[in-house]
């Protein structure tokens, strides 16, 4: 037997040491529910659950059952915020309250930095990791970077793309993909979230050919876009590792060895 047979972590470990600043990291919402930031299926189903109570609707012990029987489809992220509200801009402060902090959430530790975040930043300080792309839109992981005397150059729109330093001169770059919490030009539904601008584009494709790629919290199941960058470049210089906490989506499943890769999938966590 090999000695590193189903062993990705060391090897992992191996190739970011021996390849400082080769490996991006690619965040999603898994990474943010740890801190109690739900997830944008937990969001769908309060949502439902709130526009029920608005029209007088008692609780229910299943508020995804209960749309179905309604609507007759499954509940939709993207379909709810649209008939919510018509434009970014008004869709931004419904999202605000699922991410900002709370007085009492700071005193009991939630929607701050988690172990995780303190981690990602500790790695960036070591000069281990210099690129991260995510779909969050939240600022746990600027928070963390800077409370480790990091100051990350932060993408979160195509003007910032734009005027940002350009990556090969940056200790820490973020793409935040879907844009930040703060600002109303955010990307939520399917049809916002079906191309990025050309410059992102292109941006991704480079990050994609020119390093290795550590994947957490991200399904693969969504984010079409993003889906599509991976796609167009199945033949990657560098290894691809993937954390995950249960079986992939069928989407990801389909598409498991261009997504990820074959043979760099980590065991799912315990």
């Amino acid at each position: 037997m090999a000695l590193l047979a189903n062993d990705p972590q060391t090897q992992l470990a191996f190739s970011v040491y021996e390849n400082k600043g080769v490996f991006a990291l690619l965040l999603g919402s898994g990474l943010s529910r740890a801190a109690q930031i739900p997830t944008g299926w937990e969001i769908t189903l309060d949502l439902v659950r709130r526009v029920a109570l608005a029209k007088g609707i008692g609780e229910q012990p299943d508020w995804a059952e209960w749309h179905r029987k309604q609507a007759g489809d499954e509940p939709s992220y993207s379909a709810l915020l649209e008939e919510l509200a018509s434009s970014p801009a008004e869709r931004r402060p419904i999202l605000h309250s699922y991410i900002e902090p709370s007085e009492e959430d700071r005193q009991e530790g939630r929607k701050v930095p988690t172990a995780a975040h303190h981690a990602i930043a500790a790695l960036v300080r070591g000069g281990y990791i210099r690129v991260i792309l995510t779909t969050n839109f939240d600022r746990l992981l600027e928070n963390a970077l800077r409370e480790a005397g990091v100051e990350p150059t932060v993408v979160a729109s195509e003007d910032a793309l734009t005027g940002a330093e350009p990556i090969t001169h940056t200790a820490c770059y973020i793409l935040k993909l879907q844009g930040d919490y703060k600002d109303a030009r955010i990307l939520n539904t399917d049809a916002e979230l079906s191309g990025y601008p050309a410059a992102y584009d292109g941006l991704l494709d480079r990050i994609l050919d020119e390093h290795g790629l550590i994947v957490c919290g991200w399904s693969g199941d969504w984010d079409h876009a993003l889906r599509a960058a991976f796609l167009r470049a199945p033949n990657r210089r560098y290894s691809v590792f993937r954390a995950t906490r249960g079986r992939l989506g069928d989407r990801a499943q389909k598409q498991r060895k261009v997504l990820f890769g074959e043979a760099r999938i980590s065991h799912p966590a315990r």
